[in-house]
């Protein structure tokens, strides 16, 4: 078992970082807002920090899930960041979604340090972090991976290590690619059988069981077909992590078309007041 910190107690770290305390961790939680951290010690045991930097001092693995590149350094490299409180031969794993560059920009500064550095952002959503099924990538040196791979597996039903420092980083910039194109593939088909007047159910029942099943299919198509968009993972979430890959593309010259287009269509969710509706709402800018 391990000395481990979480940083960062959303929808996602709240139930993660409670998966390592039921494998019998020993952990220390950090929330920028104390009073959730105060909750989740009263729930599940263990410590809170007031500062990251007081959460990482003495820990064998320091965890962080944040919201973007910005809310990173600050929990990593800012005035109480973590950085200043990790003992050197500790390892530092950020969950957060977030740009391939600063994962390396904080891996090299680890290495300095000496201690080490895992980019190992998730896929699954809510559901997956409540139900320890997460999809974790992950990007960095074969032995560090090695140390906490057996810890990330107490909310993961898959991690692997990718390449080195970024590599996790650019895999979830391909795992949103490829959500978003279908998602509005799967908005224009539901809208289009409801222009049609097929009875939904039947036809989706029918062709997820062939070459156009997926997980979204299976998972969204009714909430998509009923118009009910308050759950899930949020439209302003996949812009932000959009943004990552059209700016990553940007740099190295990959033609991302239909990402750009499906990015505005979810810019128009957005303005439609949907800002924290679930991915699949693309289908209400249809069905206005």
């Amino acid at each position: 078992m391990a000395k481990v910190a979480f940083l960062g107690l959303g929808v996602m770290g709240y139930p993660m970082a409670r998966h390592l305390k039921d494998k019998g961790h020993e952990v220390t939680v950090y929330n920028r807002t104390l009073s959730k951290a105060e909750r989740w010690v009263s729930e599940h045991g263990g410590a809170f920090a007031k500062t990251p930097r007081e959460a990482a001092e003495g820990q064998e693995i320091v965890f962080a899930c944040v919201g973007n590149d910005e809310d990173l350094r600050e929990v990593t490299i800012g005035e109480n960041g973590a950085f200043k409180g990790m003992a050197k031969g500790a390892i530092f794993v950020d969950h957060t979604t977030a740009s391939a560059e600063v994962a390396r920009e904080l891996s090299a500064l680890s290495w300095e340090k000496g201690f080490g550095f895992v980019d190992a952002p998730v896929s699954g959503g809510q559901a997956g972090a409540e139900n320890g099924a997460l999809t974790v990538m992950c990007g960095g040196e074969e032995a560090t991976f090695a140390k906490v791979e057996p810890v990330i597996q107490a909310y993961a039903k898959m991690c692997k290590l990718i390449g080195p420092a970024g590599s996790g980083q650019l895999t979830k910039m391909v795992n949103q690619i490829c959500i978003a194109g279908v998602v509005q593939g799967l908005a224009e088909a539901v809208h289009f059988g409801k222009r049609a007047g097929l009875d939904m159910e039947a036809v989706l029942d029918t062709i997820s069981k062939g070459a156009a099943g997926s997980w979204q299919m299976e998972n969204r198509w009714k909430t998509m077909a009923a118009g009910e968009f308050d759950f899930g993972f949020a439209v302003d979430w996949m812009r932000k992590d959009l943004n990552i890959v059209l700016d990553e593309a940007r740099k190295n010259g990959a033609t991302l078309a239909l990402t750009a287009l499906v990015d505005q269509y979810y810019s128009d969710v957005q303005k439609m007041g949907g800002k924290r509706w679930d991915t699949s709402s693309l289908v209400a800018r249809l069905d206005k």
